[in-house]
C-alpha cells in the first residue's frame, strides 16, 4: 500500500496590475502566479479555489485591473502507486528537487509489464509527499537500461519550472556512449523521430516526425568502436539510440537498434565482453539546469558505471599491438 501523505495547503494573493487590464482571468493568473501551470490555475478557477474579488469566476472572464485574486487550495494526491523500499543513489537533494543516479534495469514509471519495482515506486517511499505531484515529480526519463542522472521535482512550483526548462531546451544533458564502428569525426544529427511505421515497439527516423537534434563528438577511437560524448537538444524517446543507428553507428549492446558484431581479429576477452554486454552502452554523464527556487546555475556529474568502464578498458587492451 502507498504511504499516507499530508495534503499541502496553498494560499496565494495578488492584485491585478493595470497592464493586465483586458486579459482573461486565466491569463492574468498565469502571469501573477507563474510558479503554477496554467492548466492547474484554470482548474482552481473552475472549482472555486481561485476567486476574483471574493467571488467565483470563469477562466475566460476579463479582468479590469485592481481586482484581488486569492487562491486557497489543497494539493490532492495525483500519483497513485505502491511505495516500495527500493534503494536510490541520490546525488543531490534539497527542498525543491532531487537528482538521482539511475542504475541499469530500473524502469522509470509503472507500465505494461512493470506495475511495480520502478523509480516512481521508489520515490513514493523516499518522500510520500511526492504523491501530490504528477508522476511523483518525474519530469523526464531514461530508458530502463540507460544509466545516469535524472532530476525529480519535489514541489509543484519546481515541477512547473523544470517542465518549462525542458520544453525551452534550457536543460543541459550530456551522455557518453560506445558505438559500433570507427567514426571519422563528430557532428550533429537533425532527423525527426516517431514510432516505427511497422513496429510499434521501436522508434525510427520518420519524415514528418517530431523534431530531434543530437550533437556528438569523439572521445576515443578504437579499431572497430568509438567512445563518444553526446548532447541532446531535444528529448525524444530512444533519441540517441535511434540517431546513432540512423547514421550507421549503433550503440554497443543495444537490444533493439543494433545487432551483435564481432570484429575480425578481436581477442577472446573482447569477444566475451561484447557477448556479455546486454544493454545499450549509454550513460547520462552530466546534467545542468537553473535551480527553480534560487536561479543558481547547477551542474551535476555522474561517474561511468563499472560495466561501461570495463568495456572501455577491454577495448583499449584489445587495440594494443601484440608483442
Amino acid at each position: 500500500m502507498s504511504q499516507a501523505t499530508s495534503l499541502q495547503a496553498i494560499s496565494l494573493q495578488a492584485v491585478v496590475p493595470p497592464e493586465l487590464a483586458g486579459s482573461r482571468l486565466d491569463q492574468a493568473a498565469a502571469q501573477l502566479f507563474g510558479e503554477y501551470s496554467r492548466e492547474r490555475l484554470k482548474q482552481w478557477i473552475q472549482d472555486g479555489s481561485l476567486t476574483l474579488d471574493g467571488r467565483g469566476a470563469k477562466p475566460k472572464d476579463k479582468v479590469l485591473g485592481g481586482e484581488r485574486l486569492v487562491v486557497e487550495a489543497t494539493l490532492q494526491e495525483e500519483t497513485f502507486g505502491v511505495a516500495e523500499d527500493i534503494p536510490l543513489d541520490i546525488v543531490h537533494e534539497d527542498a525543491h528537487l532531487l537528482v538521482i543516479n539511475k542504475p541499469a534495469g530500473l524502469v522509470v514509471h509503472p507500465g505494461a509489464g512493470n506495475p511495480q519495482g520502478t523509480l516512481m515506486n521508489a520515490l513514493l517511499h523516499h518522500d510520500p509527499s511526492l504523491a501530490q505531484l504528477p508522476r511523483a515529480g518525474i519530469v523526464h526519463r531514461l530508458d530502463r537500461d540507460t544509466t545516469g542522472l535524472m532530476v525529480v521535482a519535489k514541489t509543484l512550483p519546481a515541477h512547473t519550472d523544470l517542465v518549462a526548462q525542458l520544453a525551452d531546451k534550457r536543460v543541459y544533458r550530456e551522455y557518453e556512449a560506445v558505438t559500433y564502428g570507427n567514426m571519422t569525426g563528430g557532428g550533429s544529427v537533425d532527423a525527426p523521430i516517431d514510432r516505427h511505421p511497422h513496429d510499434r515497439v521501436r522508434m525510427a527516423v520518420v519524415a514528418g516526425g517530431r523534431p530531434a537534434v543530437t550533437h556528438y563528438r569523439i572521445l576515443q577511437r578504437f579499431p572497430n568502436h568509438t567512445h563518444v560524448r553526446l548532447q541532446l537538444e531535444t528529448g525524444r524517446t530512444h533519441q540517441i539510440r535511434v540517431h546513432m543507428a540512423h547514421i550507421g553507428y549503433p550503440l554497443v549492446g543495444d537490444p533493439v537498434y543494433a545487432r551483435l558484431r564481432f570484429p575480425k581479429g578481436a581477442g577472446p576477452e573482447l569477444l566475451d565482453t561484447l557477448r556479455g554486454f546486454n544493454r545499450q552502452a549509454l550513460h547520462a554523464r552530466r546534467l545542468g539546469l537553473t535551480h527553480p527556487a534560487t536561479d543558481e546555475q547547477c551542474l551535476w556529474e555522474s561517474d561511468l558505471p563499472d560495466d561501461f568502464i570495463n568495456l572501455l578498458q577491454i577495448l583499449k587492451q584489445d587495440a594494443q599491438p601484440a608483442g
